[in-house]
């Protein structure tokens, strides 16, 4: 039996359970991808339920605001994807007629779509035959073929997509890319793959040469970067001091508190904290109520966070922070570590009333 028969027929008996894959709706094709583009699953399951029931088609989702979408997001990262999500919406809405294209070589033109996104929703949707390679798929042709090429080398990324084209089916290319995945996700995962559940041990090169374990060869990461950020949460009246990110970052329109990034050469307790904040919004008597620490990895970053609480009697410029109440926050988009401090300041405050 020929590679792409022995997936499909696997795929038939096997495939799992998706709400996106009851119908080829390339609108839930298309969510489904970029959710699950930098999240496992069994995370992103919950937020595809919650963005469709929120926004069940396209000009919904079109129509509400980036803030909503952000919000919604909150917690699974790479925030780049909602805003690539929102603004492909609006594209598809207003430019395309609500209409999406159904070929990958204008799937690819839209914002946030890459080649395995396009691959994946073309084939799917469209039952174009395009292979769609992705961790999982590197994986699996490296085992199988036993390939030593790094998978994250431009002459690996040739090779293995080359080596995709060839293996795809003709006649029905989205379920044999959705088998791959699958096969990929539960059987023949990065570690403790289930060799004796996989149907293509038989032909598995690196399971003969128990060569499994060492692949796929990836290039070493590049160094993870140390960044220092000290945050002020600052009260005033039950309401509290917050401004829209503008940088071009990871968290780019989402909401934080006034901050001071320092680096490892400064030393934290040299700093002047309130005199910092002084000097970045005008205020009288800095009264410091708590100070959490928290530590928040990214793929190349990792963000040593203070967050210190404090209290003022009086703000004399808030220099074009806003003033939110505790109902406001809740509808902020906020990064995962000021929700977290949030959360349980709120639930340290609630105890004491």
């Amino acid at each position: 039996m020929e590679f792409s028969s022995i997936i499909l027929y696997w795929y038939l008996k096997n495939q799992r359970d998706f709400p996106w894959r009851k119908s080829k709706s390339v609108y839930k094709v298309w969510l489904s991808e970029i959710i699950l583009q930098q999240t496992q699953t069994s995370q992103g399951l919950s937020y595809y339920n919650k963005i469709i029931n929120a926004f069940p088609t396209i000009k919904e989702l079109a129509e509400d605001s980036e803030e909503k979408i952000l919000k919604l997001w909150q917690g699974l990262g790479y925030y780049s994807r909602a805003r690539n999500l929102h603004y492909t919406a609006k594209h598809i809405q207003n430019n395309l007629n609500g209409v999406f294209p159904n070929d990958y070589n204008n799937l690819i033109k839209l914002k946030g779509i890459g080649p395995y996104t396009a691959a994946a929703i073309s084939s799917i949707c469209f039952n174009e035959k395009r292979a769609a390679v992705d961790g999982n798929v590197y994986r699996i042709l490296a085992r199988v073929f036993n390939i030593y090429t790094p998978i994250n080398s431009s002459t690996g990324i040739k090779t293995f997509q080359e080596l995709a084209n060839s293996l795809i089916s003709e006649t029905n290319p989205g379920d044999y890319n959705q088998g791959l995945m699958d096969i990929g996700a539960t059987i023949c995962r990065p570690k403790s793959p289930k060799c004796n559940l996989c149907p293509l041990k038989s032909i598995c090169i690196a399971y003969d040469n128990n060569t499994i374990n060492d692949l796929p060869v990836k290039i070493k990461k590049i160094k993870i970067k140390q960044r220092y950020f000290h945050y002020f949460c600052v009260e005033y009246d039950g309401e509290f001091l917050m401004k829209k990110r503008t940088q071009q970052d990871i968290w780019k329109n989402l909401y934080d508190f006034p901050i001071i990034e320092w680096t490892k050469a400064n030393k934290e307790n040299e700093i002047d904290y309130k005199e910092k904040l002084k000097s970045i919004i005008a205020v009288e008597t800095v009264n410091i109520k708590k100070k959490k620490y928290y530590e928040h990895k990214l793929t190349h970053q990792k963000l040593n966070i203070t967050i210190e609480y404090i209290k003022v009697d009086k703000i004399i410029n808030h220099n074009n922070f806003i003033k939110v109440n505790r109902t406001q926050i809740e509808e902020l988009p906020v990064p995962k570590p000021i929700e977290r401090f949030f959360k349980e300041l709120f639930n340290s405050l609630d105890c004491k009333v």
